[in-house]
């Protein structure tokens, strides 16, 4: 049962007169799934019937400190929390398009310049569109569209996920995989585990998949963090050309594709938990369509040399795919160093400590490319999960506007990308100093 914001209280809000009112009454008009996305998986909210949690454990460990401030922003933005149908289509059906028009046109210059199959010169490997730079520098213009449509296309996978979660628009759900996720080998199910990254008791954990304590030093561990974007070509080609086909061999290969290798994880070791109440038929169609893609990349190559130039694709077409993929790939990795500062060693984390690990970045005009679709706003989601992207900026400014000088949202909030990593940096060079000195002085007393 949900109830609209503003909206006067229930008549069953006396059961909420009770330590238990900080972490119920601030999410008070939520359904139990979108609590279940705020980490609150332990009450049925439904009038009168709560299931047994300890008031300590509801208060404490959920919204702590922070359920007053949480109590004023959701009477402040709780109007914001319904997707707009109109906003997601024509905002992905436009990328899409300029996207799409920019690719083909780069395809369309290296099939003008080199013949379909092999190569007849060794740098004829190198991208067409590479050596045209030369001659029209605006081609540059057309590669950077691209990639930043690629990128910020690529990044609805997250609104899918938060989507899937509340079972809304599921016809665009299926749009985005059918003409997007597919084509790119982003199946939306490789990110539906990302709602345990809004847990509170799996966030920032061993068990979260999009979670590393980078943050805490040394300086190599961002610099391997930052590495898994060549991780990432090979670890989805893999997937698509080699597991998927022998993954249907059996109940217990499936199984265990799933569960290993169906994950876009920061975390390597993260191993995603199979039900069994999974749409397996729906992942099934995914990954069939996902490997026939993959094939098809050596597979028109191979065209072109049995047809003898007359169909297929450039043998070079497969590192223009790969050129296309490193732009919003690198530009993937980066926003998501910003979007934490990454520093619980793999305990269980307050609320508080959850957000304030986290940034909003208030950036200029220029900084919704690199974080498109409101993840510049990241402390904002993990505090509404539930909100659409196209209302995180509404609601960041009005409760910049509404919220007290000394709200702890403030503190959230950060001026540019640079007051970040200034952060993120040092605490990559003090806190590992600080475990060095903890070590050392027992040493020294003796």
């Amino acid at each position: 049962m949900a109830f609209d914001v503003p909206a006067p209280k229930p008549p069953w809000s006396k059961v909420l007169e009770s330590p238990r009112l900080n972490a119920v009454a601030a999410l008070s008009h939520l359904s139990p799934q979108n609590l279940v996305e705020h980490g609150l998986d332990g009450y049925s909210l439904t009038p009168g019937s709560f299931l047994n949690v300890s008031e300590e454990k509801a208060t404490a460990d959920r919204i702590d400190d922070m359920g007053p401030m949480m109590r004023q922003s959701r009477k402040i933005v709780g109007d914001l929390l319904e997707p707009n149908a109109w906003i997601f289509w024509t905002d992905f059906l436009v990328c899409l398009t300029v996207t799409y028009s920019c690719i083909l046109f780069l395809f369309q210059i290296e099939e003008t310049r080199y013949p379909k199959g092999l190569p007849d010169h060794w740098w004829q490997i190198v991208p067409g569109f590479i050596y045209e730079i030369g001659n029209r520098p605006w081609v540059l213009l057309v590669y950077l569209v691209a990639g930043f449509g690629l990128h910020r296309l690529a990044n609805f996978i997250h609104e899918v996920a938060h989507l899937n979660a509340r079972n809304g628009l599921k016809k665009f759900r299926i749009a985005w995989n059918l003409l997007f996720g597919i084509p790119s080998m982003m199946p939306s199910y490789f990110f539906e585990f990302h709602m345990g990254h809004h847990n509170n008791t799996i966030y920032g954990t061993d068990v979260d998949g999009e979670y590393l304590p980078i943050g805490r030093g040394p300086i190599k561990s961002i610099v391997f963090f930052l590495m898994q974007v060549f991780v990432q070509p090979t670890f989805v080609l893999f997937r698509f050309l080699i597991i998927s086909p022998i993954s249907f061999i059996s109940p217990r290969m499936r199984d265990w594709s799933l569960s290993t290798l169906s994950s876009f994880v920061f975390n390597f070791s993260y191993r995603r938990k199979i039900t069994g109440r999974e749409p397996r038929r729906w992942w099934a169609f995914m990954d069939i369509a996902c490997s026939i893609r993959a094939w098809l990349i050596p597979g028109l190559v191979i065209v072109g040399v049995v047809s003898g130039g007359e169909f297929g694709s450039p043998f070079c077409r497969i590192f223009t795919i790969l050129t296309l993929a490193a732009m919003p790939l690198s530009l993937h990795y980066f926003r998501s160093l910003t979007a934490h500062f990454w520093t619980n060693p793999g305990e269980r984390m307050s609320f508080r400590d959850q957000l304030y690990d986290s940034a909003d970045i208030v950036g200029n005009r220029f900084t919704e490319l690199v974080y498109p679709v409101g993840l510049r706003y990241h402390a904002l989601h993990h505090m509404f999960p539930s909100m659409p992207y196209h209302n995180l900026g509404i609601a960041h400014r009005r409760l910049m506007a509404q919220l007290p000088a000394d709200s702890p949202y403030r503190d959230l909030v950060y001026p540019s990308v640079y007051s970040v990593l200034k952060i993120l940096f040092h605490n990559v060079r003090t806190i590992p100093k600080q475990k060095t000195e903890k070590q050392s002085s027992p040493a020294e007393a003796a």
